[in-house]
């Protein structure tokens, strides 16, 4: 008999998975199933004895996340036709929209690195970046190429349900993440990385590169800003998103799954670039205090979320949360048309 889970936890590395075991009413570590094509590093899932949630940990960055999503999606074991899949990720975060141990919900997400680069010591004059969308001339255009994994945008009714959730829990903080983040105070461009952690919704930047510094900060924020004609806001920034996304799209595209019943929601764990008097290197090499505070905040964020979704299944969750925006991909694969694109 296929396992139909209500809710299906998505992780990239064990201590993401591992911050669920013990912090939550409900025991991922009931049943565990070994799925072929999974990382060899973490092949199973796991989940609650009755199969209403499940967890899987995919391995880190772009290649292995998407590798074992569209094992799990494509997986007879598994009927994901109305299951929810929240993925619950740590991340770096922008000090212009939130600070260490936020839990952020995007309804975007960003490609930014599939890009055209050109070494910064040799930019032309009129760049003020290295990072050209494809098939462009220049760093303030549109990409004329597109791969269709650049932009993807998830329902935004049932983030505003997550969020709401998210706010039942109390996010965790320490005094070594209050004293870092207190240097962001000297900028008032900063002030939301020199408050507490809370519950944010911003959206998320996917690269395999993991970058440090102004300078890339703002390129990238450019091209969250650009390839969705200003609607995102850069925020946080991870390595496995759109990889994630892609996966969960071509099972949407033949029935598996349902492709509105997607909850992006990342904790921050460092900032991505430096605060007043740091260097780029610093801010990449001094190791942030936030990682701690990131993954005791998955589940402080997560487990109302999953608790919600399941306890009001059959009266508010199983026939779905109908989208009021559009849901898909860049190219509209799965119909409707995007309100980014090219126009």
């Amino acid at each position: 008999t296929q396992i139909a889970p209500r809710i299906f936890i998505l992780d990239a590395f064990d201590a993401e998975g591992a911050s669920w075991y013990g912090t939550s009413p409900f025991n991922l570590l009931e049943r565990n199933i070994t799925v072929p094509g999974f990382s060899p590093l973490f092949p199973q899932a796991h989940c609650t004895r009755d199969g209403s949630i499940c967890q899987v940990v995919t391995g880190e960055a772009e290649i292995n996340a998407a590798s074992t999503i569209s094992a799990l999606v494509l997986s007879p074991l598994f009927d994901l036709r109305q299951t929810y899949f929240l993925i619950a990720g740590i991340a770096g975060i922008s000090p212009k929209q939130g600070t260490l141990g936020a839990a952020t919900f995007a309804r975007f997400a960003v490609q930014v690195a599939l890009q055209y680069e050109i070494d910064a010591r040799e930019l032309p004059d009129d760049f003020p970046t290295g990072y050209v969308s494809q098939g462009s001339r220049h760093p303030t255009q549109y990409p004329q190429v597109l791969y269709g994994t650049e932009v993807f945008e998830v329902n935004d009714q049932l983030r505003q349900i997550a969020i709401e959730f998210a706010k039942t829990g109390k996010l965790f903080d320490d005094a070594r993440s209050q004293q870092y983040r207190a240097k962001y105070a000297s900028s008032v461009e900063f002030a939301p990385a020199a408050a507490p952690p809370s519950v944010v919704a911003c959206d998320t930047a996917t690269a395999d590169v993991y970058w440090s510094g102004n300078l890339l900060a703002a390129a990238f924020e450019n091209t969250t800003r650009l390839w969705t004609n200003g609607s995102a806001t850069y925020c946080s920034t991870q390595q496995e998103d759109n990889a994630i996304l892609e996966a969960l799209m071509r099972g949407a595209c033949t029935g598996l799954v349902d492709f509105s019943r997607i909850i992006i929601m990342r904790t921050a764990s460092g900032f991505d670039r430096p605060h007043p008097g740091q260097s780029a290197a610093e801010n990449l090499y001094e190791m942030s205090p936030g990682f701690a505070i990131s993954l005791k905040n998955i589940p402080a964020a997560g487990v109302p979320i999953v608790m919600g979704i399941v306890s009001q299944w059959d009266t508010r969750f199983r026939r779905g949360v109908k989208p009021s925006n559009y849901v898909g991909d860049i190219f509209g694969s799965l119909g409707g048309t995007p309100g980014f694109g090219s126009g």
